[in-house]
């Protein structure tokens, strides 16, 4: 693959995994980042997907130097975590308009090309969260079930173009801070995820690959949760 690939706020994190499994691939991958720069051997732009004069300067860039974005993935996120009655009205609104107004701005500024090229493939990060909700996270989860919706409705716009819109919400991820969890929070928080363990970073950008791929060319406005079936029934 040789193709044009945007990752948001893949200088870290999920974000970075999935962009260097798309570099790995044979991929010209770029990604967003807020001033920390971008590892070796992918490109990086800054851009802070809250300003839309950002977003806008940030895929010229990515333009000039690899050609059209043919390969969204909108990734960049945040959290505020609050019980519904402490969560403050900017807490919720600064969570949805980075997680979800971002990701509408980045696959607005990129779509263009797209239909121009007649084929493109935008892929959403949401998160279980978003599929089942979670008590403290009603801004998070409302910007990720939003996720869902947009998706749903760019796959119907976008399907006569070749371009696909889909979703994949992780659940609990094999990282850092649940690697310093003890036996008692592990088995508290995997209790629920019939698998019994963490989804790794490589498995949810490995299905970020496969949705990008021509082998997944028909499948659009679909959710692919990669949680262990920790959102089965949902």
């Amino acid at each position: 693959m040789n193709r044009s690939v945007l990752v948001t706020g893949g200088n870290r994190g999920l974000g970075l995994t999935i962009a260097r499994t798309f570099a790995d691939a044979g991929d010209r991958v770029a990604v967003t980042h807020r001033g920390s720069g971008a590892p070796a051997g992918l490109l990086g732009v800054k851009c802070d997907v809250t300003d839309g004069e950002q977003v806008r300067t940030a895929i010229a860039e990515v333009k000039d130097a690899h050609g059209p974005v043919e390969v969204l993935v909108s990734n960049a996120g945040i959290t505020d975590d609050a019980l519904l009655m402490r969560m403050r009205e900017d807490q919720f609104t600064r969570v949805i308009d980075t997680n979800l107004t971002g990701a509408y701005r980045v696959a607005r500024a990129t779509v263009t090309d797209m239909v121009r090229l007649r084929r493109g493939r935008m892929i959403f990060v949401s998160s279980a969260s978003g599929v089942k909700g979670l008590a403290g996270q009603a801004n998070y989860a409302a910007s990720k079930a939003g996720l869902i919706g947009l998706a749903r409705s760019l796959a119907h716009e976008l399907a006569s173009r070749e371009i696909t819109a889909n979703v994949i919400a992780p659940g609990l991820l094999d990282t850092e801070l649940t690697g310093a969890l003890n036996d008692d929070q592990r088995e508290k928080l995997l209790a629920d995820v019939p698998i019994g363990r963490t989804a790794r970073l490589e498995e949810v950008a490995a299905t970020a690959l496969w949705l990008a791929s021509a082998r997944a060319a028909v499948v659009t406005g679909q959710v692919i949760s990669v949680d262990g079936g920790g959102s089965l029934g949902h």
